[in-house]
């Protein structure tokens, strides 16, 4: 008879970041890792190191992105736009300071 052993690495709490899926024992967000990996192509290796993660924790990140893409994927979409509108209404009360490269 096989077994299913489930990885008990990926929580969630309303009580902690707002619900959304974290890694157990942390406070990161599992689409913090996911968004790290996909926008800035970092890889397994250099996430464990930027998140203060092991080599398991990062890959059950990244499994529980792969089963849950279409909900994570629209999160992603979501606080982007949000992230937009803030900026905008930021620069047009005068707010946002703009750096100027040289």
């Amino acid at each position: 008879m096989a077994t299913i052993h489930p990885i008990d690495t990926i929580m969630s709490d309303p009580n902690n970041r707002g619900g959304q899926p974290i890694i157990a024992g942390t406070s990161i967000r599992v689409i913090d890792v996911v968004a790290s990996h996909i926008y800035r192509g970092l890889l397994p290796e250099e996430l464990a190191v930027n998140f203060a993660l092991d080599m398991g924790q990062v890959y059950a990140a990244l499994a529980y992105y792969y089963q849950h893409k279409t909900d994570m994927d629209t999160k992603m979409r979501s606080d982007a736009a949000e992230s937009q509108r803030l900026l905008t209404e930021l620069e047009a009360q005068g707010k946002l300071i703009h750096l100027s490269t040289r």
